[in-house]
């Protein structure tokens, strides 16, 4: 696919991190960029900055995702390009024991439902929703209708202790591509994801230096954290590059995360 003003853009989770720098690439091709997100003050901001739309957007919620999907396209057209970038986290064992009461705790099954929903649900329901109207497009000179790249994690692959919903939800990302890949091979719809290890996204810049230090020290090569601007160009390359298609791809440095 060529990227210029012709081309429309959603991408979830757009107001920071990975998705504000798969924004910001975008726009600097000339593409017309649709926000979706939660934080209304980070992307007006950024959409003002890119010349883009902010829509708030809850991928948890279907009325919301539909409207998110109605406001971009009446503003820029149908997208050609969906990235997935919306996603959380949290830390909890399967099951605890408090080592000075004894109490043991197993893991809340709503805290786990919360993260399959945003991370796996919630991606899935904007997939759908964007390949739909992608179906009503006619191919590019290209072959290409759209391009679609969903962001698992590292942890899809190698979890750490407490992340047992976070690595099931990015697992179940990984588990979805090829088959959505296959869904739509025949309306020259690609779909790809990426695995980021470490990156210095706005999670891990709120820790303290020396937790990020310690970091960075564990990524085999280059010993540091990843930049979003990485994130955002393996993104790029995905969509113009018309192989690339039902693949799950690391961008880690080589690490493999350790239990804890």
């Amino acid at each position: 696919m060529i990227l210029d003003e012709k081309i429309a853009a959603v991408v979830t989770g757009g107001a920071s991190g990975l998705g504000a720098a798969t924004a910001r690439a975008l726009a600097e091709r000339g593409v017309r960029v649709a926000l979706f997100d939660l934080d209304s003050e980070k992307g007006e901001a950024l959409a003002q900055e890119v010349g883009g739309l902010f829509c708030q957007v809850n991928v948890t919620d279907e009325a919301s995702v539909d409207a998110g999907f109605a406001k971009a396209r009446a503003a820029h057209g149908v997208e050609r390009i969906l990235i997935n970038c919306a996603g959380t986290g949290n830390a909890i064992k399967t099951a605890t024991r408090d080592k000075a009461t004894g109490e043991i705790k197993a893991y809340p099954s709503a805290a786990f439902e919360k993260i399959i929903q945003i991370n796996l649900i919630g991606t899935f329901r904007c997939i759908a929703k964007s390949a739909a109207g992608m179906l009503g497009l006619d191919s590019l000179v290209d072959g290409d209708r759209g391009v679609i790249i969903n962001t698992a994690s590292v942890a899809a692959e190698d979890g750490q202790m407490g992340q047992v919903a976070y690595s099931a939800s990015k697992a179940g990302v990984v588990g979805m591509t090829l088959p959505i890949a296959r869904d739509l091979m025949g309306e020259a719809i690609r779909v790809n994801t990426i695995l980021p290890g470490l990156f210095n996204t706005p999670l891990l810049q709120s820790a303290p230096d020396h937790v990020k230090a310690a970091l960075a020290a564990s990524v085999p090569y280059p010993k540091r954290l990843g930049d979003p601007a990485e994130y955002a160009a393996l993104a790029l390359c995905m969509i113009e590059n018309a192989y690339f298609n039902g693949e799950d791809v690391r961008l880690d440095g080589a690490i493999r995360m350790a239990p804890r």
